[in-house]
C-alpha cells in the first residue's frame, strides 16, 4: 500500500526563524571574541518589539542591540510598511550569568568537561537524497533557499520575506519515493501581486528550478498561496520565539528528535552539539553503504562527560551486523561533549547561517558536521 508523508521549510523572515537568527548571531558574535563563551540566548520578536533573554558568560564585548538590528536588516524587514523595521525597533535585553551550579560541570578545559544539562539527542541519515536527508525535507529546503533568492535578487519583485514551503512525497509499499504528491508555497508579497501572477512566478522561477527529478507528474497539486493573498507577514502578523521551529531544523518528522532547541546554545550545550556528532555518524553509516538509512540515540546527564546511552536503529536494512556498527563507533570516536566540540569545530562561529533552511543537509554541507572526512574508519566493515 502507497502512503503519503509531508515535512515543511520556511524562509529566514519566519518570525520564528528571525528569532533564531538574532540568537545565534550573538552567539556567533560572543565565539568570534571569545570561543569559550558560554551563551544560552532566547529572542521573542512582536510587532516592532525585540526582547533578547537568557544567559551569557563571556569576556566578548557585544554590542546586543547594534547585532539584533544588523540581523533584522539583513533578513530584509527594513520599512515601515513591513510592520518590523531594523532601523526602529525596540529592542529590550534581559540577560545575565550561567548558573555557577551549571558552570561547575562544564567548565573544564580537559575531556572530562560534563554536559550542559541532560537529555536525549538523534541523529538521522537516508540514501533517498544526495544530502542523505529525507526527500520531503531536503525539497522543502531547497524551495525555501529559491524563494529567498528569487526575491533577494529581485527575480521576482514585490516579494517580501516571510515564507512557508511543505512537500508531500508519495511513497511505495517497500518505502520508495515514487512522486510528488503536494507542493506548497505561502509568500509574503506586496500589494501587486494576485494569487495568479504569483502561482505562474513561482512554478516558473522556483519549482521548476528546484524540483528536476522526474517526481512531478499531472496529478502533483501546487497550492500557492492558498488563503489567496499574504500581505501581512512577519513579526507584524505572528509572534516568533526561538527553538520553536526544531522539526524544521532537523528531518523535517521523518525520525524522531529529542526535544531541545538548537539555535541560541553554544556547543558545550548537548542538545547541539550532540545532535550535530550524530548526524556526522549517521551520515557516514550510510554513504559507507552500512545500512540505507539510519537513526542514532544518544542520552547524556548534566556535568558528567560520557553518554549514558548509545542506541542504533537501521529499520532492517543494515549490511552488517549492528554489533560492528557499534564497535566502531566505541572504538573510534569519543563522545564526551569536549571531543565532539574539538573534532566538529563547534568553538567557530559558524552558526548563524545554519538557523535557518536546516542545520542538516543541502543548508550545511560546509559544516564539520556534514563533512564526509572519516570515511575509511567506517568502509573497513565492508572490505
Amino acid at each position: 500500500m502507497n502512503y503519503l508523508f509531508s515535512s515543511e521549510s520556511v524562509t529566514k523572515g519566519h518570525p520564528d526563524k528571525v528569532a533564531d537568527r538574532i540568537s545565534d548571531s550573538i552567539l556567533d558574535s560572543a565565539l568570534a571574541q571569545d570561543k569559550n563563551s558560554r551563551v544560552a540566548c532566547e529572542t521573542a520578536v512582536k510587532n516592532n518589539l525585540v526582547l533578547v533573554f537568557g544567559e551569557i558568560t563571556t569576556n566578548a564585548n557585544l554590542d546586543y542591540e547594534a547585532i539584533v538590528r544588523e540581523t533584522i536588516k539583513e533578513i530584509g524587514y527594513n520599512s515601515d510598511e513591513l510592520g518590523f523595521n531594523a532601523s526602529n525597533v525596540s529592542v529590550q535585553v534581559e540577560l545575565s550569568k550561567q548558573s555557577s551550579e551549571i558552570a561547575m560541570g562544564v567548565d573544564k578545559e580537559d575531556l572530562d568537561q560534563g554536559a550542559g544539562d541532560q537529555g536525549i539527542m538523534f541523529g538521522y541519515a537516508s540514501n533517498e537524497t544526495d544530502s542523505l536527508m529525507p526527500l520531503a525535507i531536503d525539497l522543502a529546503h531547497k524551495l525555501s533557499l529559491r524563494l529567498t533568492e528569487v526575491r533577494e535578487k529581485n527575480i521576482i519583485s514585490g516579494l517580501r520575506p516571510d515564507g512557508k514551503t511543505q512537500v508531500t512525497i508519495e511513497y511505495d509499499s517497500n518505502n520508495n519515493p515514487v512522486r510528488i504528491d503536494t507542493i506548497v508555497i505561502s509568500t509574503q508579497h506586496d500589494p501587486s501581486h494576485t494569487q495568479e501572477t504569483l502561482r505562474e512566478a513561482l512554478t516558473k522561477h522556483v519549482i521548476n528550478e528546484v524540483i528536476k527529478n522526474g517526481l512531478l507528474d499531472k496529478n502533483t497539486k501546487i497550492l500557492i498561496n492558498p488563503t489567496g493573498s499574504f500581505i501581512l507577514g512577519g513579526p507584524a502578523a505572528d509572534s516568533g520565539l526561538t527553538g520553536r521551529k526544531i522539526i524544521v531544523d532537523s528531518y523535517g518528522g521523518y525520525a524522531r528528535h529529542g526535544g531541545g532547541a538548537f539555535s541560541g546554545k553554544d556547543a558545550s550545550k548537548v542538545d547541539r552539539s550532540a545532535a550535530y556528532m550524530l548526524r556526522y555518524l549517521a551520515k557516514h553509516i550510510v554513504a559507507a553503504n552500512l545500512a540505507n538509512k539510519v537513526e542514532l540515540q544518544i542520552a547524556y546527564a548534566i556535568g558528567k562527560a560520557e553518554p549514558v546511552s548509545l542506541f542504533i536503529e537501521t529499520f532492517y536494512t543494515e549490511k552488517v551486523d549492528k554489533e560492528l556498527i557499534y564497535k566502531v563507533i566505541k572504538d573510534n570516536f569519543d563522545l564526551r561533549p569536549k571531543a565532539i566540540i574539538k573534532k566538529l569545530e563547534l568553538q567557530k562561529p559558524v552558526f548563524k547561517n545554519t538557523s535557518s533552511y536546516g542545520h542538516f543537509g543541502v543548508n550545511a554541507l560546509d559544516q564539520k558536521w556534514e563533512k564526509l572526512d572519516d570515511l575509511e574508519v567506517f568502509k573497513e566493515l565492508v572490505k
